[in-house]
């Protein structure tokens, strides 16, 4: 990040898993004291985000979450609430939708964990430009796609177990007008 125009992200942004990357990443920003927020995004299903928000860390949902990789039925001790700035719950199919746009801007394929963290950072960016403000957007590829080209890759299993993403394709769409939003190291 040294060579970027803001080298301090403005926000960092980091599913939930089992905790423990979120609860790192907060620690160490605030150990830095950057101004940076952690914005940390939990997929449909999943503990994380409800036990956040009513601040209980005894919520059980009951359901694992269908995005592979994160979101857990029960809140998992590595998780610190106190160093997220913000929660935001992810539609499935809001991931699945970023998949599809990732791999069309770029042609990798990732997983659909990485792309929960993509529609938090495009989401971020979208707050950033409605006003004003500049600065930079971190977030992890946490997982590629060639091990779901059965499943998340696949339109008939998506349709089929989760529904249609095109009402979020045409929320990218909207995010990303303009050119406003761009994937990459300047972007």
């Amino acid at each position: 990040m040294s060579n970027e125009a803001h080298p301090i992200p403005h926000s960092m942004v980091m599913s939930a898993g089992t905790g423990g990357t979120s609860a790192t990443l907060g620690r160490y920003i605030r150990y830095q004291g950057y101004a940076t927020k952690l914005l940390v995004v939990d997929p449909e299903n999943s503990a994380f985000y409800p036990s956040y928000m009513a601040k209980d860390s005894g919520i059980v949902t009951g359901i694992s979450s269908r995005i592979e990789g994160i979101g857990r039925p029960q809140v998992e001790a590595s998780f610190m609430p106190d160093v997220v700035d913000e929660m935001i719950q992810v539609p499935d199919l809001a991931s699945v939708a970023a998949m599809l746009w990732l791999e069309q801007q770029t042609g990798r394929k990732a997983g659909p964990s990485t792309e929960t963290n993509l529609w938090g950072a495009m989401s971020v960016a979208q707050q950033m430009s409605a006003q004003g403000v500049q600065g930079s957007i971190v977030t992890l590829l946490c997982d590629g796609g060639d091990r779901y080209l059965e499943t998340y890759h696949n339109p008939a299993w998506v349709s089929e177990h989760l529904g249609d993403p095109a009402p979020y394709q045409q929320q990218i769409t909207d995010m990303v007008g303009g050119g406003r939003l761009a994937v990459g190291p300047e972007g």
